[in-house]
């Protein structure tokens, strides 16, 4: 049984405790232990069954398209993605590229975007994807070099992105391209492409040790109609970063539901394996070890949680979703690493939960943002802080 004491934190209030342990009951009979070896067709299968049992209204804004709210609630977020991540790393992952996907519409689109996208990206009747990484600009967004000249009413797009998640299954992709209007990050816009536009294609599919739908996309003269710019030219970069505010904490999250699992599969391998006419748990070192696991989760929760509260507070948590997805994945990492030698050789069988959590919470520590990138916006806001006060 899962430990949902935290709900009773301060940071929560009643409909969101209702909605983690409506969830919880939900993925205890809804999601498949067993991983479907054709990955596409899970995750397609997966947001289909978000979105028929309403957990999509919760990754856009907007009740007139379908939202639970007329603004993401981070909390909720939050709460959804750790309590998919404990049952399956894929679920998860269909969420929140549901929300992150189609987070630029959510948040800068017109109304005819959000009527034609978010009404369906809720009813897990449209597949969405976030393209912004490219071969040559991963955590330097503003040196990207995919582009987009203006050809009357009409966007001409060439150039690549790569890492980009739900690439080849999505229905279409939120692009970030250099459209030239100042150098650096003030010169890109953010533009719809219909995953069926002709001169676009997915150039590779890509393989990682955690499996999820992942490509590289290619745009040769791609043209893609002015009214598919969501918010106005050379802002795509400041769309960008709105969006990835608002889902940055939901990686901590997620780590911290893969960290949560890891400890229950440990607690029960400690308080059932037999060992020298006793228990694994009887042995100090255990019992040191699980002391260790479940003071790294509840750190990182806390760090967590008041990134996300401080957030539909309105304010701003650029250092707090900094702090939470640095220490919620590198934690989780440390909490699974446990996991995994207290089940011994049992835990590097492939597909074992300890294996599978092992090779998922890898990816946490690089994508929306690597460790060592978190690391420097922290100083980064520190320093500032420091300077305001000086002055």
């Amino acid at each position: 049984m899962a430990d949902h004491s935290y709900l009773k934190w301060p940071f929560f209030d009643a409909q969101h405790e209702a909605l983690a342990l409506e969830l919880d009951a939900w993925a205890q009979q809804n999601i498949a232990h067993e991983h479907d070896p054709d990955v596409d067709a899970e995750c397609r299968e997966l947001v289909k069954q978000l979105g028929k049992a309403g957990w999509l209204r919760h990754a856009i804004a907007g009740t007139a398209y379908g939202g639970a709210g007329e603004q993401i609630d981070t909390r909720a977020i939050c709460l959804i993605r750790e309590t998919l991540a404990r049952h399956s790393g894929l679920a998860d992952f269909a969420f929140a590229m549901q929300g992150l996907g189609s987070g630029a519409i959510s948040l800068a689109g017109t109304d005819g975007q959000k009527q034609r996208y978010l009404t369906r990206v809720v009813k897990g009747e449209a597949i969405a994807a976030f393209a912004l990484s490219e071969p040559n600009a991963g955590s330097d967004v503003a040196a990207m070099s995919c582009e987009a000249r203006l050809d009357g009413d009409h966007y001409v797009i060439n150039g690549e992105k790569t890492w980009i998640s739900n690439g080849g299954i999505a229905d279409f992709y939120v692009v970030f391209v250099r459209t030239g209007e100042a150098p650096g990050a003030r010169g890109i816009t953010a533009l719809i492409v219909d995953a069926e536009t002709p001169g676009f294609e997915i150039a590779e599919r890509i393989d990682v040790i955690a499996p999820h739908p992942l490509a590289r996309l290619k745009f040769s003269d791609c043209r893609v109609p002015l009214t598919q710019r969501v918010g106005t030219a050379g802002e795509g970069f400041k769309v960008a970063m709105r969006t990835l505010d608002v889902f940055r904490t939901s990686v901590a999250a997620a780590a911290l539901g893969f960290a949560r699992r890891a400890l229950d599969e440990a607690l029960q391998r400690a308080t059932t394996r037999k060992m020298f006419s006793g228990m694994l748990a009887d042995f100090q070192l255990t019992q040191a070890k699980l002391a260790q696991m479940t003071t790294q989760i509840d750190s990182a929760a806390l760090l967590t949680y008041r990134a996300a509260w401080q957030r539909d507070q309105g304010q701003s948590v650029t250092r707090e979703a900094a702090m939470a997805k640095m220490v919620a994945t590198e934690n989780a990492q440390q909490v699974i690493d446990a996991a995994v030698q207290l089940w011994g050789g049992l835990g590097v069988v492939s597909e074992q939960p300890v294996e599978r959590l092992y090779r998922e919470i890898r990816a946490l520590r690089i994508y929306e943002g690597a460790t060592e990138v978190q690391q420097l916006i922290i100083a980064r806001e520190l320093l500032k802080d420091v300077a305001a006060r000086a002055v």
